[in-house]
């Protein structure tokens, strides 16, 4: 009776119980809407638009009828963006970076050797994204560049000579370009300088965060990459271009100065993230997650919680760097892979090649020949509906460059000759053939072995001196070929050609000569 007789004598005195209701989170809000004259700014008559989403980094709305959003934030710095819809467009900067989001960090986020995040002040009445529309058919094409990784201005320079001059007015109709990772090689103050040579392609450039990207000199992971944040934007988002899309992860760990290196994970917040994001995305629409860290790195428990969201869609591509090779990995059981048939990962030529590394060319820019005998350079993917294919490019080389024939320059007739071919952008599933002297076409067996020009261009590099670095040592490569034939008779040169039919169904050929001699 105690409990009734004091609700009795609360109720004749008139006092409520006391009741403590739980504080409702601090929300942020804003509209998207139609730039219609690109300023930029909301202008009369410039409607919002509904249903398009809009992230803190960790939940996901939809904008509703007026174009409104509403979603959470903390006063330590939250990300806000727009995942950008097919058909619209956000603003690009003067270094053509989307402008596709707003950082609230009203007390900046810390100072460092390489600077941090100025204070953003008290958070905005209305966080708004302008959009813009394009026309975005379903098939279209994306250059992919692996690591730039300039040290220096020096580096910057390479860059902009050996792979950006090229591809001033021959994209190839490309819509857009992705860097994945290791912008920079932890020299953070090349960033803005090597912005703006990029810039120079003319296409709109996303980036995605790589382990030399970060701020070493931070206590946590979430401070790491603010100098990041304030050139690039979030370090992981998604967008749709197109009928695909495209999700830029930061599978980058850092625990903190002195706390040992980093790790390739995501962390739980980035996964919760992008299971909000996948659960919007249609199962029949091409997925293509980038990337800097090869999956098959990641530790255990984030790479199975990774597999663990994309295992029953069947249209997923993921792409990586880092590696400094070339490669296609097809991931089964063995791998951890827990779905139907294999997951196509793409370990992606490194526009640096071997860090820039290697002699010099008659430009005095390194040869930079990649680990696995493969050259700098970056692909071109082709994407149309849910299907893709892609194309390796050799920087500053034509379309035809893709492969090399290594045979004996000289051979006299009844000769056995072994030649190797290393098919740059070659996988598992490519086909290599080979003919001499115009005969028969044979099929090439493929080896896992090292590249043997590689090699001996790493012994002849060893005597460079500064400001030049000799290579790297070499790798296995997985896209090299072998065959042995019988030279046949004739005079002067007999022709040894090689042609490769890759997984899209993609032909290329090389052609090289063996010089006749008469035998001793």
């Amino acid at each position: 009776m105690p409990a009734l007789a004091s609700a009795l004598a609360l109720m004749m005195t008139g006092a409520a119980p006391a009741t403590t209701l739980p504080a409702l989170p601090p929300m942020a809000s804003g509209y998207v809407f139609e730039d219609r004259n690109r300023n930029r700014k909301r202008d009369a008559g410039e409607p919002g638009l509904a249903n398009v989403k809009v992230s803190n980094g960790l939940s996901i709305t939809t904008t509703d009828r007026d174009g409104r959003w509403a979603l959470t934030y903390d006063e330590f710095m939250t990300p806000f963006f727009v995942i950008k819809p097919r058909g619209w467009m956000t603003p690009v900067d003067e270094k053509q970076l989307p402008q596709f989001y707003y950082i609230h960090a009203p007390e900046g986020l810390p100072k460092t050797r390489y600077g941090g995040m100025e204070p953003t002040g008290p958070l905005p009445a209305s966080i708004d994204f302008p959009l813009h529309r394009q026309n975005e058919p379903d098939k279209f094409k994306a250059i992919v560049f692996g690591d730039t990784q300039p040290r220096d201005l020096r580096e910057v320079d390479y860059i902009a000579r050996d792979v950006v001059e090229p591809l001033k007015g021959n994209t190839e109709g490309a819509m857009f370009g992705v860097t994945l990772g290791d912008i920079v090689f932890d020299n953070l103050d090349v960033m803005e300088p090597l912005a703006h040579v990029i810039a120079m392609i003319g296409l709109p450039w996303y980036n995605v965060l790589g382990n030399h990207d970060i701020n070493f000199d931070t206590p946590d992971d979430a401070r790491a990459n603010s100098r990041w944040l304030k050139i690039y934007g979030p370090s992981y988002y998604s967008f749709e271009y197109g009928a695909t899309h495209f999700v830029a992860l930061d599978n980058v760990w850092w625990p903190g100065a002195n706390n040992g290196g980093y790790t390739a994970a995501l962390g739980p917040r980035q996964l919760a993230w992008l299971k909000e994001d996948l659960r919007r995305v249609p199962e029949n629409q091409l997925v293509v997650l980038m990337m800097h860290i090869p999956i098959m790195s990641m530790q255990d428990a984030d790479k199975a919680a990774l597999f663990e969201l994309i295992k029953d869609r069947p249209y997923v591509l993921s792409m990586s760097a880092h590696t400094h090779f070339q490669s296609h990995e097809f991931l089964g059981k063995e791998e951890g892979w827990p779905g139907q048939g294999e997951h196509h990962h793409v370990v992606t030529v490194t526009a640096c090649g071997s860090w820039w590394q290697g002699a010099p060319d008659e430009r005095g820019i390194p040869h930079t020949t990649m680990r696995d005998g493969a050259p700098n350079g970056y692909l071109i993917y082709t994407f149309d509906g849910n299907q893709y294919s892609m194309e390796f490019r050799a920087a500053g080389a034509p379309s035809s460059y893709q492969m090399n024939i290594y045979a004996p320059d000289v051979a006299s007739s009844g000769d056995q000759v072994e030649i190797m071919t290393n098919v740059f952008g070659g996988s598992e599933r490519s086909k290599v053939e080979i003919r001499i002297g115009g005969g028969e076409w044979q099929t090439m067996t493929k080896a896992n072995v090292q590249d043997p020009v590689y090699l001996a261009t790493f012994e002849r590099d060893k005597a460079i001196t500064a400001p030049y670095r000799p290579l790297p040592g070499a790798v296995n490569s997985n896209h090299i070929w072998r065959a042995e034939l019988t030279v046949p008779a004739g005079k002067g040169l007999v022709p040894v050609e090689v042609r490769t039919t890759d997984m899209f169904g993609q032909v290329y050929h090389a052609t090289r000569g063996i010089r006749l001699v008469d035998k001793r």
